[in-house]
């Protein structure tokens, strides 16, 4: 969407090292990153970084009415937007390190799926270790975490402290393909069974 575009360029020009991209995600993006919601069941999925909504459309369709779907949101123009736009999303406007916090406040238990939009190679090495801490805390012993890194951003050694640190955390990491129908091309992190 335009709109969604203009507000997304936007934000992050006013804050680059929280928004960390220029565009939203592509659909093509979205169903890649989300593919860990299952089938069935009543899960508890958190998004961290939803932006404009590109990966909450694409869990709400997922879900189909089943679960909890909490999007967690750092930015309050994007939060703001992605409330009006979603109704049946618990959006939080919050930092991400509140997790724990933020599922205890409203009664659930530790979550099933995570699917995160936030530019981990943009953080520094020691917010990298907490903002996953907090994740892998707040999630069940046989839960998934997916989240995606820009191409390009390969060979910076954010990235790769980045790809260690997942696999001190995950008994399991494996590397999706690369969707190059994104803005710029991006592949994808499935994570399971934190430690």
């Amino acid at each position: 969407m335009p709109n969604d575009t203009a507000l997304f360029l936007g934000q992050f020009l006013r804050s680059p090292g929280t928004i960390g991209a220029v565009a939203p995600s592509s659909r093509r993006l979205a169903a890649a990153v989300c593919a860990p919601i299952p089938e069935r069941g009543e899960p508890i999925v958190i998004e961290l970084g939803p932006g404009t909504g590109a990966f909450t459309a694409e869990i709400q369709q997922r879900l189909g009415g089943r679960g909890h779907h909490l999007a967690v949101e750092l930015n309050e123009p994007l939060a703001r937007l992605l409330a009006g736009r979603y109704p049946a999303v618990d959006v939080a406007h919050a930092d991400a390190m509140r997790l724990g916090e933020l599922l205890a406040e409203r009664g659930l238990r530790s979550a099933d799926v995570v699917i995160s939009g936030l530019p981990w190679a943009a953080f520094p090495g020691a917010m990298q270790r907490e903002l996953l801490g907090a994740v892998t805390e707040a999630m069940s012993p046989g839960a998934a975490f997916t989240t995606f890194s820009y191409i390009h951003a390969i060979p910076l050694s954010s990235a790769r402290r980045f790809r260690a640190l997942l696999a001190e955390r995950f008994e399991e990491v494996v590397p999706g393909r690369t969707v190059w129908r994104n803005t710029p091309p991006a592949f994808v992190f499935h994570a399971r069974r934190p430690r």
